[in-house]
């Protein structure tokens, strides 16, 4: 996802709803601060969120009227990182329950355009689009905090800030953390390496 591409559309978003603005002396400094998180935090956001969905442009609408949802807020929360990661999530169930969808994979060519790497070659895209299609299927079978604690942690986000949006007790997330990843262990190797 190009990011001045993103960061336009955010600020579209941003000057349609203007009329719940911040102060005007506060703005800029507000405004700084939204884009500095914006900038530092949209694409592990936009990830996290793609890699629950499976949807990169539902992924990369939620991440965005996320930060639209903040800068509508006024002020920075407590927790800023935690904030956003539990209105992203918020709004993914909203989108979920809301109507009911098919689940897909992404494509060779989705994959490319989403993250620019060079195209792999054809016997290793066959053999990452099957691991894919594996972890999505054990991960889709794991409880729902489970699937987040493990996606969470995979994109960097540190145990305060998984404690915090999944409102768990920050001295838990290690061991909830270690046991998520024991059951994804189990289940993959129960699912796949029988013979």
């Amino acid at each position: 996802m190009d990011s001045s591409r993103v960061m336009a559309r955010y600020d579209d978003a941003v000057q349609r709803s203007e009329g719940e603005a911040v102060p005007s002396d506060a703005a800029s400094s507000f405004r700084d601060e939204v884009t500095k998180l914006f900038n530092g935090h949209f694409s592990r956001l936009h990830r996290f969120l793609n890699r629950l969905s499976a949807d990169t442009e539902l992924a990369a609408d939620l991440a965005q009227e996320t930060f639209v949802r903040l800068y509508r807020r006024g002020a920075l929360p407590d927790a800023p990182e935690a904030w956003l990661i539990s209105v992203a999530m918020n709004l993914l169930r909203n989108v979920q329950s809301g109507r009911v969808r098919r689940r897909r994979l992404l494509t060779v060519t989705r994959g490319e355009r989403a993250h620019s790497d060079r195209p792999p070659l054809p016997d290793d895209a066959v053999e990452s689009a099957d691991v894919r299609r594996r972890v999505r299927r054990v991960l889709d079978s794991l409880p729902e905090r489970d699937r987040h604690l493990l996606l969470l942690r995979a994109e960097g986000y540190s145990y305060r800030d998984i404690a915090r949006s999944l409102e768990i007790n920050e001295g838990s997330v290690g061991v909830l953390l270690a046991r998520a990843k024991r059951a994804f262990r189990e289940s993959y190797e129960d699912a796949f390496d029988a013979p």
